[in-house]
């Protein structure tokens, strides 16, 4: 049986790492890529086969997905759009520049990075592509908006190209993490630093404490917290079953978010939101 194969991004760290981990240890060859050498080079010590990606460099994506095609031999079982960053700020202290750079990496890279693939899939009759998603695309939450935008829109366009992938053998699947033990808070403190004016806000009093949590060291898991592993788990399903489901929710408050947004009129829910 020839070995299957997935590419997944953003696997310096958190969940992307875990899932290749997870999925090299089940047989799969596994392309782990990330956007720093260096992180490439770490993972090859320890046997995985990375290159670079970084969905903000057309030029890495295009070179990724050759070095895949040259490796396999022109072929693709599952592409896992994983690598993401946030940008905290209230959406008033959001400047055009903050959400064109995370909507190049959170959204059109990982539409770039499907396109290339597509073709590939079509060909051989067969293949998956597996989006990471959130929590937060499928409700808001304050000091989030940009994360969040770009989250609403990935579920927009997946649920779109899922529509349209019938009939082709290529299955379009979403995961949606809630809280999971990752990075995400500490890399986003650069991207906060570069875009909000946040001593010049209206909202400045409240900044200092969000402040505190972005800057603070973190001494025990955020409620409901579940380590990279539970969205392994979630992966292993989506790339294995014989007929994945077209989404995997993996934390209490992606099931519990996604009830109450069916049941709850908009007023509710936003109430319930801004209690936190």
């Amino acid at each position: 049986m020839t070995q299957r194969s997935i590419l997944i991004t953003g696997c310096s760290s958190g969940i992307g790492l875990d899932a290749a981990r997870g999925l090299k240890a089940r047989g799969w060859r596994v392309f782990a890529t990330c956007r720093q050498e260096a992180d490439c080079e770490r993972l090859r010590g320890e046997g995985l086969e990375s290159f670079r990606l970084d969905y903000a460099d057309e030029a890495s994506i295009a070179a990724a997905v050759a070095e895949t095609l040259q490796r396999t031999g022109g072929t693709l079982d599952v592409l896992f759009n994983n690598g993401a960053f946030a940008c905290p700020g209230a959406v008033e202290d959001l400047p055009r520049g903050a959400l064109r750079e995370i909507f190049e990496t959170n959204l059109f890279g990982y539409h770039d990075l499907t396109r290339r693939f597509i073709p590939v899939m079509r060909a051989q009759g067969h293949g998956r592509i597996v989006n990471c998603s959130s929590v937060l695309g499928l409700v808001g939450a304050t000091w989030r908006g940009a994360y969040v935008a770009t989250k609403f829109a990935l579920e927009g366009l997946s649920d779109v190209l899922r529509i349209e992938m019938r009939g082709t053998g290529i299955d379009i699947i979403m995961i949606e993490p809630g809280p999971i033990a990752t990075k995400i808070r500490e890399n986003a403190v650069p991207h906060f630093e570069k875009w909000v004016d946040w001593e010049n806000s209206a909202r400045r009093e409240q900044y200092v404490t969000l402040r505190g949590r972005l800057y603070g060291v973190k001494t025990k898991k955020d409620a409901f917290e579940l380590g990279p592993e539970a969205v392994t788990a979630k992966l292993i399903h989506a790339v294995e079953a014989k007929r994945p489901k077209a989404r995997y929710y993996v934390t209490t408050p992606t099931y519990l978010m996604g009830f109450l947004r069916r049941i709850l009129s908009t007023r509710a829910l936003d109430w319930l939101i801004a209690k936190g």
